[in-house]
C-alpha cells in the first residue's frame, strides 16, 4: 500500500501531466514549459521540479502514458477478434479511434519529433508491443514469394529487425507488418495533420479501404493468387 506522501506525489504528477497535455494540444510539445505549468498551478517553478526534474522527463512521462493507452486499446481489439485478418482490421480501427479521440497524444508519439529530445528505451519497448500484435497476425497469414524488391527488403530486414521486438517473426511477417503499419499511420497522420480538409471526401472511408486492401492483398498472396494491380 502506498503511503499518503506517495499518493500525494502521484496526484501532483497527474495534475502536472493534465496541464502538460493541454499545453501540447494548444501549442505543441516543443513549447512545453514547466514554469508555465507551475504558474497555472499556483506554485513556484523550483517546487514543480521536485516532481519532474526537467521538461524532457515530463515529455517522457507523457509519451509512455500515450503508448500504454494505445497499446492497451490495440491488445483489447486483437483479443476480441477471432481470425488474423479480423485482428488486423480491429487493431487498425482501434488505432484510428484512439487517435481521433486523442489527436495531440497521437501526434506526440507519431508526429514531428521534439527537437533535442531522445526517447527512453521503455518507449521503444511499448511501441514494439503494438507492432508485436501485427507480427502475430501476419505470422498466421501464409505468404508466397514477392517481387525482387520485396525479396531484397526481406533480406535486409533479416539483419535489421531490432525495431520489431520479436526474434521469432519470419522475414515475410516483418515485411508485411511493417508495410501495414506504414500504410495505416500514413493515412492517419495525413488526416490528423489536416491534409484532407477541403478535399470533400470522408477520410474514414479512405482509411477503411486502405486497411481492407492491405489485408486482402496478403490473404490473396497466401492463397497463391496474385494481388490486384495497384
Amino acid at each position: 500500500m502506498r503511503s499518503p506522501r506517495e499518493r500525494y506525489r502521484e496526484q501532483v504528477r497527474d495534475e502536472v501531466k493534465a496541464h502538460a497535455w493541454r499545453q501540447v494540444a494548444t501549442t505543441g510539445a516543443t513549447a512545453l514549459s514547466l514554469n508555465a505549468i507551475a504558474k497555472q498551478m499556483g506554485v513556484s517553478g523550483p517546487a514543480l521540479y521536485r516532481y519532474f526534474a526537467s521538461r524532457d522527463e515530463l515529455i517522457t512521462a507523457l509519451i509512455l502514458d500515450a503508448y500504454r493507452d494505445l497499446s492497451t486499446a490495440g491488445q483489447a481489439a486483437a483479443a476480441a477478434a477471432k481470425t488474423p485478418a479480423a485482428q488486423l482490421a480491429a487493431i487498425a480501427l482501434a488505432i484510428r479511434e484512439w487517435a481521433l479521440a486523442e489527436p495531440h497524444r497521437y501526434l506526440l508519439i507519431y508526429g514531428t519529433p521534439v527537437p533535442g529530445y531522445v526517447a527512453p528505451t521503455e518507449a521503444t519497448t511499448l511501441a514494439a508491443s503494438l507492432m508485436a500484435l501485427l507480427l502475430d497476425a501476419f505470422a498466421d497469414i501464409p505468404s508466397t514469394p514477392g517481387s525482387k524488391s520485396a525479396t531484397a527488403l526481406e533480406k535486409h530486414l533479416a539483419t535489421h529487425r531490432d525495431w520489431a521486438g520479436n526474434e521469432h517473426a519470419g522475414d515475410s511477417a516483418l515485411h508485411r507488418a511493417l508495410a501495414f503499419w506504414t500504410r495505416v499511420h500514413g493515412v492517419l497522420s495525413l488526416e490528423l495533420a489536416g491534409h484532407f480538409v477541403g478535399m470533400a471526401f470522408d477520410p474514414a472511408l479512405l482509411y477503411a479501404a486502405e486497411v481492407d486492401a492491405a489485408i486482402t492483398e496478403n490473404a490473396e498472396q497466401g492463397r497463391g493468387r496474385p494481388a490486384p494491380a495497384r
